[in-house]
Order: structure tokens, then C-alpha cells, then sequence
């Protein structure tokens, strides 16, 4: 397996076999104490439309777990994907003067007003999976381009760079938005390879969404060699590509994602039409935010605007 690129700031690796509870737990031994983490009266709010989500729901939960440690308080918002309801709930948590906001897999851009709000009233917003605009502390995120570049390399290696390929992605989502760019430019380089639909997956409900998505390009594209291979910007519509194929009997897609949720990898490993992922250390993510809220919380600037955690490729074992 290969790895990306990380930022500068110095990252603890955990081995992927970890459970979330036992990356927590080691994560906390290293941590300060109550009376040594800065602000023990302190309350945080967590705010995403996207907590069903599997790797945004262990985010928040890595989040809670680290932030009990170090004696703040959270509180979570979960708005079930509706992204305006996010911003009224936001000036809600505004109004009830909290210490810090932590946005999940959310556009900033869509906050903007509140943001602003938020800095008026002296509360940082952090991003967690997110992405990073002026007003905010900081976000904490995988490095969503490089993503792109290495899942788009391999399914193309793959392809043997040509054929006819499906794009299933979600651009409202800046992480996911990024990666599809990286595929943008990507293809400019692949003359060969044509994108015969792109769709935009449906969250909440991913799974059942991009399953449905991919029986109705099934049955527009029945002959063989119609369908090469199927781009997926996350795990969970490749999951539901993969269910869709399976059940039709086609043996001749190939499929990619990215998060290395459990699910994914199973399939991998079982030598499924979903060939590989990347995974992304989401509770790495969620202890660099927390590391930077308390750097505000005493007073300190953070490290940076933008933290990337490590993300690793993940094919099926020989």
C-alpha cells in the first residue's frame, strides 16, 4: 500500500485494525489532564446535517470522547441533511454563547453569515472534515486533492487507460468536491477514457441512492463493455455500486471509493468489483481540531488554517 503526502505538523499513525474505542482511548493516555487542559468549564457544539453518515458519526463521536477528557462539555446538532436548517441551528448555538463550534461535513461557504456572527460574539469555529474560509480557526481534513490524484491513478492503471466510465459523486461536500476536480484534471491526460454520466449521489442515504443510480445506468448501458468502471467520490456510493452489480451478475466494472470504512474493504478483500479506497484517519482528524481548540482556549494562534491527517490506499490482499 502506498501513502500520501501529510502536512508538516508531526501526526501519531495508528494501525488500521484499531477499533474507534481503542484509537480514542490511546489517544487520551497522551492527553493532558482536567486541570491541565486549558478551560475545563468550557462547552463545544458540534454542528453537521450529516450524522448518519458512518465516518461522520465516528468523527463526532471522537470528538465527544476526546473533549470529555480534557473537561469541556459538547453538545451535538444534527440536522439530517438539511444544510438550511444548519444555519439557523448555528445562530441558535450562537445565542446560547458557547465556548467554540465545530462544523462536520459541511460547505463553510453555506455558513457564511454565521460565521461572521460568530466571530462578532467571539466564538472560534473550527472545521472538522470540512473545508476552511476567512472568519474560521481553522479545518481539519485529509488532503482531498491528493485523494482525487491517487484513487483516479490507480482506476485508470486499471482501465488500462481507456474505456467508458460513470462518475457518482457529491460536489456540495468541499472534500468531496476537491477529489472530483483532481478527477477533472485527471482525465485531460486520458483521452481514452470518456465519462458517459456523471450523477449526484443523494445524502442522507448514499447506499440505497447510488444503488438505485446504478441499476437504472445498468439498464441504459446492458452490453458489455458498455461500462468500463465506476468513479465514486466516498465509500458509501461505491458500496451501493457494488450491491447493484452484484445483483446483476456484471463481472466487468470496476469500482473505487474513498474513507476505508469496514464495509468497503470487506468487499475488497472478498474480490468484489470494488477494487480500492483510501483510508482516511478520521479520529486523527477530529484530534487535530481538538488540539487547536485548546491552543485557543489558552490563548495561543493555531498551527494552521488548514491540517491535513494521512490517508493510505487500500487493494485487495494478495
Amino acid at each position: 500500500m502506498s501513502k500520501l503526502p501529510v502536512s508538516k505538523l508531526p501526526v501519531r499513525p495508528f494501525a488500521s485494525r484499531f477499533t474507534p474505542v481503542l484509537v480514542i482511548t490511546m489517544l487520551l493516555a497522551g492527553q493532558p489532564s482536567d486541570a491541565q487542559s486549558a478551560g475545563s468549564d468550557k462547552t463545544v457544539a458540534i454542528l453537521t446535517p450529516f450524522q448518519q453518515s458512518v465516518t461522520t458519526n465516528l468523527m463526532i463521536d471522537s470528538l465527544q470522547m476526546q473533549a470529555k477528557g480534557r473537561g469541556w462539555k459538547t453538545t451535538v446538532v444534527d440536522t439530517k441533511g438539511d444544510v438550511g436548517q444548519l444555519a439557523s441551528r448555528m445562530e441558535d448555538v450562537i445565542s446560547s454563547k458557547v465556548s467554540a463550534i465545530v462544523i462536520v461535513s459541511t460547505d463553510p461557504n453555506q455558513l457564511k453569515t454565521q460565521i461572521a456572527s460568530a466571530g462578532a460574539a467571539r466564538i472560534p469555529v473550527f472545521g472538522l472534515d470540512s473545508g476552511y474560509i476567512s472568519g474560521m480557526a481553522m479545518n481539519a481534513t485529509s488532503d482531498n486533492t491528493a485523494m482525487g490524484k491517487t484513487i483516479s491513478s490507480f482506476l485508470f492503471k486499471a482501465m488500462n487507460g481507456k474505456g467508458n466510465l460513470v462518475v457518482l459523486t457529491y460536489r456540495p461536500h468541499p472534500g468531496v468536491l476537491k477529489r472530483t476536480q483532481a478527477l477533472d484534471a485527471a482525465l485531460k491526460a486520458y483521452p481514452g477514457i470518456k465519462v458517459i454520466t456523471e450523477q449526484q449521489v443523494q445524502v442522507p442515504g448514499p447506499i440505497e441512492n447510488s444503488r438505485k443510480q446504478m441499476e437504472n445506468i445498468l439498464l441504459a448501458n446492458p452490453g458489455k463493455g458498455a461500462i468500463t468502471a465506476v468513479w465514486t467520490g466516498w465509500d458509501e456510493p461505491a458500496i451501493g455500486v457494488t450491491q447493484a452489480l452484484q445483483a446483476s451478475g456484471r463481472r466487468d466494472i470496476l469500482v473505487t471509493g474513498i474513507d476505508g470504512n469496514s464495509q468497503a474493504v470487506d468487499l475488497i478483500q472478498k474480490g468484489s468489483a470494488l477494487r480500492a479506497t483510501l483510508r482516511q484517519n478520521f479520529p486523527q482528524m477530529a484530534t487535530l481540531v481538538v488540539q487547536q481548540i485548546d491552543r485557543v482556549f489558552k490563548g495561543q494562534p493555531v498551527s494552521a488554517t488548514e491540517l491535513f491527517a494521512p490517508a493510505t490506499l487500500v487493494t485487495r490482499k494478495p
